[in-house]
């Protein structure tokens, strides 16, 4: 096992994942939804069907068709687009998760290998590739166009905000709201598109499906601000991934960005060139973000941003799944995967 930062440093509470309470009440439109997912990306040639069959650990806690469904629940009506939809938006981050490996040259992913270590780069391209073409073509099949636009307005701001970060990959004088304007589009914008669809597709007025919209987008960067901060201080054995992928590719997060604003400006500049100089000195860094309460900082920045996500869900009457909705807002800042 390695790690990038010692808990010592500030690591990140960690409790337990969403219980299965939050699954309950969409159980059966989950179950739904894993088999348009799988009948849809499904091929009858053994090497790509085994390939495919990789993807299973990929897909996590299932957490974008749950908002979807949650959402659609909470606005008072299911549909069986809302099962179609949820396999796409699943299709579409599993997708980017693929892709997101390859760039990343990670090796792990939920504790078994990637599919680029597996199948090397060219094939986990391709793969990603597969995914997105099949959930385009699975939207046409609702029947409207609507579907059709957000999808694919999310999807691109998905890709845009990921080829945004790969381009400031090296920029150790990236801004703290060039960092927002980047998860925005990578994170935020498909956790967005989730909450929309789902309220969007249960007749939910249009109010309403703005702020439920919004719930998602906070949510998003939320858990993105998060997720950067188990990047730097968190436990590789418990996550099942590779961690310290962002050190090592010099892409600034909001810890880091927030440390080197924080420093004195001889101090900051030191840092950058041993920031810009290979594998960064983790014990150089861990002492500067102790030093200068940079975990506490984005931990309370993604508190924040969970907290003005709950209230979003004020625009929705009293049931079990607007307050699991509430419950995901809290296990999003503190988890461990």
């Amino acid at each position: 096992m390695s790690r990038v930062l010692s808990p010592s440093h500030g690591a990140l509470t960690q409790p337990r994942s969403p219980s299965g309470l939050i699954y309950a009440p969409v159980a059966h439109d989950l179950e739904a939804v894993e088999r348009v997912f799988e009948d849809t990306i499904a091929s009858p040639r053994p090497a790509i069907a085994r390939m495919l069959d990789r993807l299973t650990h990929y897909r996590g806690k299932r957490l974008r068709p749950t908002l979807l469904l949650l959402t659609a629940r909470a606005c008072g009506r299911m549909t069986p687009a809302h099962h179609v939809l949820g396999a796409v938006v699943e299709m579409v981050h599993t997708a980017t998760l693929v892709h997101d490996d390859v760039l990343d040259e990670a090796g792990l992913r939920r504790h078994l290998p990637t599919v680029n270590a597996g199948w090397g780069n060219k094939a986990a391209i391709l793969l990603g590739d597969y995914l997105f073409t099949h959930a385009f073509h699975l939207t046409s099949t609702i029947g409207e166009a609507r579907a059709c636009e957000l999808i694919g307005e999310a999807t691109n701001r998905v890709c845009e905000g990921e080829l945004h970060q790969t381009l400031q990959r090296g920029n150790l004088n990236l801004t703290e709201a060039e960092y927002f304007e980047i998860i925005d589009g990578k994170t935020a914008a498909l956790t967005a598109c989730c909450c929309r669809l789902g309220a969007l597709y249960a007749g939910a007025g249009a109010e309403t499906v703005e702020r439920l919209a919004n719930f998602g987008r906070l949510l998003g960067l939320a858990f993105q601000v998060a997720d950067d901060l188990l990047d730097l201080v968190g436990r590789e054995d418990a996550g099942g991934k590779t961690l310290g992928t962002d050190l090592e590719q010099q892409k600034l997060t909001l810890p880091l960005i927030h440390m080197l604003a924080a420093l004195p400006a001889d101090e900051a500049a030191s840092l950058r060139s041993v920031l810009g100089n290979g594998k960064p000195k983790r014990a150089a860094v861990a002492n500067a973000l102790d030093r200068t309460g940079a975990v506490h900082y984005a931990r309370e920045r993604a508190e924040s941003l969970a907290a003005d996500a709950a209230g979003e869900l004020d625009a929705l009457p009293p049931s079990e799944c607007r307050e699991l909705l509430r419950m995901m807002t809290r296990w999003a800042v503190r988890r461990d995967t």
